[in-house]
């Protein structure tokens, strides 16, 4: 190959990543959400799944233990999925930064997996919830510190489609 059309490849890549970024969507959050331990307990800053009910729980550094907030935002979600027995959910699981992709991506799953055993503690059917880690590739803060961290050890319930 020759330098120009090398220079025109990369120019090329330039610009379809920067059309790509441009379409790309974010939720927005606030960060008026506090630390107990290296847990993020903000319920504040979430998206919600309905009015009242929030959409994910956090975790403590390479854990998959639910916190006690993350068990009454679990019991908040099993409640309104019993008076919503049609819709299906998916748990998302999701890590920081640190660490391997594959380990995160397992840390990602068990996380998942731990709020769906405790959905099915009150009443909710497995076959009602899917399970899907991303692990650390969906960070919601990109910072680089704890209390990006413990944003991003999360998991995060969605409606299925």
């Amino acid at each position: 190959m020759n330098l120009s059309k090398i220079l025109k490849n990369g120019f090329l890549i330039l610009v379809a990543s920067l059309v790509l970024s441009a379409c790309a969507t974010q939720k927005t959050t606030t960060t008026t959400g506090q630390m107990q331990g290296d847990v993020y307990t903000g319920s504040d800053s979430v998206e919600y799944l309905a009015s009242g009910v929030p959409d994910r729980v956090f975790f403590a550094t390479n854990e998959t233990v639910l916190t006690t907030a993350s068990r009454e935002t679990l019991r908040k979600q099993a409640a309104w999925l019993r008076k919503n027995s049609k819709l299906n959910i998916v748990l998302e699981g999701h890590a920081d930064e640190r660490g391997t992709r594959e380990y995160n991506l397992a840390l990602g799953e068990r996380r998942a997996n731990s709020a769906k055993d405790y959905l099915m503690t009150y009443g909710i059917s497995s076959d009602r919830i899917s399970v899907l880690s991303y692990g650390k590739e969906r960070p919601v803060d990109s910072g680089s510190n704890p209390l990006s961290w413990s944003k991003n050890r999360r998991s995060v319930s969605v409606k299925a489609n």
